[in-house]
């Protein structure tokens, strides 16, 4: 019983910086600093430059990208630092994951803590971590070569194998765990699952709208630049697969997932209350804290959004902007939480 309790610590913990990885990430991609390390080294990549001429020769990689020479033509070492920085801590988070997870697993291991269903789901832990790492070069490299920025379909890709990997590890701790199952109504398992499924297409239009700046060209709110359906949107000529490809040549792609993710807000936000009133009227008030917290995290999440929204003028606030992502997570979190306590 005591090895159980710390395998659930140690889940835990996996949990935690997990979801630090993923914030670490939104914070790198809001600042900028993905492209500032171009080159892939597991174990040499461990030690950032340590003296000037280091500094000199990972700079003068940067300069060769087209981040560099379209965007930040004319920073200053201090400028490359700053985003070398945040880039250097997402990998090495990525790298303090791995030693957080192996070292315990292999004590467990030996101790006989572990189950052999419980190993399987940690064998799905580490293919899904493995991917999330992998598709992380991938998005990289997609911003070496042409692009001053990284490829956004790819970008929410790596972020989608990213939340995976939290809500799998969140269900093996789950699953590792004393938690009583709710006593509700089974067919309440079906409205969870509508809200999940909308909030997983929804943190994906999110990753679309970050890859593509898409916040920038629309920073107002309610309406879109004094518009409630952007006009571009009715124009035939855009609609076709080069747009598609070629999101960051015209403002059509941008607009279009910027105005799908805001109606997919008031969509959930809709089906939510929907779901709530029925479930207070129907369950007992000591179950009432299930839609108090599905609303209430609905709501900073959706305000979260409006002011990186409002904010967006030239940049995206970095702060909000990370805010809006870790609530969303957390939103995404909690209704597997409930779905998985329903009997």
């Amino acid at each position: 019983m005591k090895d159980q309790r710390w395998v659930r610590i140690w889940l835990m913990t996996g949990l935690v910086m997990v979801f630090f990885q993923i914030i670490i990430g939104g914070i790198t991609r809001l600042t900028g600093s993905g492209l500032s390390i171009t080159r892939w080294e597991i174990v040499t990549g461990t030690i950032p430059p340590l003296n000037a001429a280091q500094w000199e020769e990972a700079f003068d990689l940067y300069k060769a990208t087209p981040q560099y020479q379209k965007i930040n033509q004319g920073m200053e070492m201090s400028q490359f630092k700053f985003i070398f920085f945040w880039e250097y801590i997402h990998r090495l988070w990525a790298r303090l994951m791995g030693f957080v997870f192996l070292i315990p697993f292999i004590i467990f291991l030996m101790r006989g803590a572990l189950t052999r269903v419980t190993i399987r789901r940690l064998g799905m832990v580490v293919f899904l971590a493995a991917l999330a790492a992998v598709f992380g070069w991938i998005m990289v490299a997609s911003g070496l070569i042409h692009r001053p920025w990284v490829n956004a379909y790819k970008l929410t890709i790596h972020l989608g194998l990213g939340i995976s990997l939290f809500v799998y590890l969140f269900y093996t701790w789950f699953k590792e765990s004393d938690i009583p199952p709710l006593q509700l109504r089974a067919d309440w398992k079906g409205m969870i699952r509508l809200l999940i499924i909308l909030a997983i297409i929804q943190i994906c239009f999110g990753g679309f709208v970050s890859g593509m700046k898409a916040a920038m060209s629309y920073p107002t709110w309610p309406k879109m630049n004094a518009e409630w359906i952007p006009s571009i949107l009715f124009d035939s000529s855009y609609w076709n697969i080069e747009s598609l490809k070629l999101y960051d040549a015209a403002g059509f792609m941008p607009s279009m997932v910027q105005f799908i993710h805001r109606m997919l807000a008031y969509v959930l936000f809709v089906v939510a209350v929907i779901f709530g009133l029925r479930f207070m009227r129907q369950e007992l008030r000591e179950n009432h804290w299930v839609v108090f917290g599905i609303l209430g995290l609905l709501v900073v999440q959706m305000t979260l959004g409006i002011v990186t929204l409002l904010g967006s003028l030239g940049h995206i606030p970095v702060l909000p902007g990370s805010l809006h992502q870790g609530v969303g997570i957390l939103f995404l979190t909690y209704l597997f939480y409930i779905k998985f306590r329903i009997k």
